[in-house]
């Protein structure tokens, strides 16, 4: 069963999501072995994108997400959110890792209600939206289960469920989907897409996997070796609604191909 119109209406209202970067440099690590992850990096995003982001391990994907999120200060340039500058954490911009991040010792319908709880509403209209959003992402029935219960696919189930539940203008994803075996991975992928089509926020998703990126993604933008700058920024042009078919297509094989080839060169580089 999906959300009402008026709860996906009010998602929808608060998620406009442009994201603007300039000439961004984020320098990490201790402060006596600084190092720059993202250096002279321009890149915006349009509200409603699904972006997905490539390249090779240890480039500063991540490390894109975090800053976005304002989890990681930014040295020099700037991001901003609808023309506001990002100085810090906010519950508009939404986190979804690798593990979930779940209290165990809560419920499904209480951990999704969290977020609701940290700003006050009180129980019974945090519990009503909790179970709207459960309902949407497929576990109406679990939700007095606790994560222990669930496997690894329910849990970011909960996880994602969690994040929305604060009405994000944007959803920063960092390899969500990375530990789970393929089928999940698959039924996940349509989930997201799903659930993305209803609501339209921002999405930026960072993933190792090229047959990912271009099954979900409007666009792909690929990072060089650290610190990262793009090398390609390239347009799926596949038609939505994407199912497995869509990976047969000849533009998916094309593009795959190019991603395969830019990964190359980019990873040929580092050696050299």
């Amino acid at each position: 069963m999906s959300m009402d119109a008026a709860s996906l209406a009010g998602i929808a209202r608060h998620a406009p999501g442009r994201i603007d970067m300039r000439a961004l440099t984020v320098e990490v690590g201790a402060p006596h072995a600084r190092f720059a992850a993202l250096e002279a990096f321009d890149l915006d995003i349009a509200p409603g994108q699904f972006l997905c982001v490539l390249g090779p391990s240890g480039c500063g994907k991540s490390t894109l997400l975090s800053a976005i999120a304002g989890h990681v200060a930014v040295t020099h340039g700037e991001i901003a959110v609808d023309g506001v500058a990002v100085d810090g954490p906010h519950a508009e911009r939404g986190l979804v890792f690798q593990q979930h991040t779940l209290f165990p010792w809560k419920t499904v319908v209480d951990n999704v209600a969290f977020g609701l709880k940290m700003k006050g509403i009180g129980a019974r209209e945090r519990r009503r939206h909790a179970t709207e959003l459960l309902e949407l992402v497929g576990l109406a029935g679990f939700a007095s289960h606790y994560p222990a219960q669930l496997s690894g696919g329910m849990q970011q189930r909960v996880e994602i469920a969690r994040v929305l539940i604060n009405r994000p203008r944007i959803l920063l994803m960092d390899e969500p989907f990375g530990a789970l075996d393929a089928q999940t991975r698959r039924n996940m992928q349509t989930l997201l897409l799903d659930l993305w089509s209803q609501i339209r926020t921002t999405i930026v998703f960072v993933t190792h996997d090229i047959e990912e990126a271009l099954f979900l993604g409007d666009r792909i933008v690929m990072l060089s070796q650290r610190p990262a700058r793009i090398v390609a920024d390239i347009t799926v042009p596949l038609p939505r609604p994407r199912n497995d078919e869509s990976t047969t297509e000849p533009a998916f094989v094309e593009i795959k191909r190019r991603c395969l080839g830019l990964l190359h060169d980019v990873t040929q580089t580092q050696a050299a």
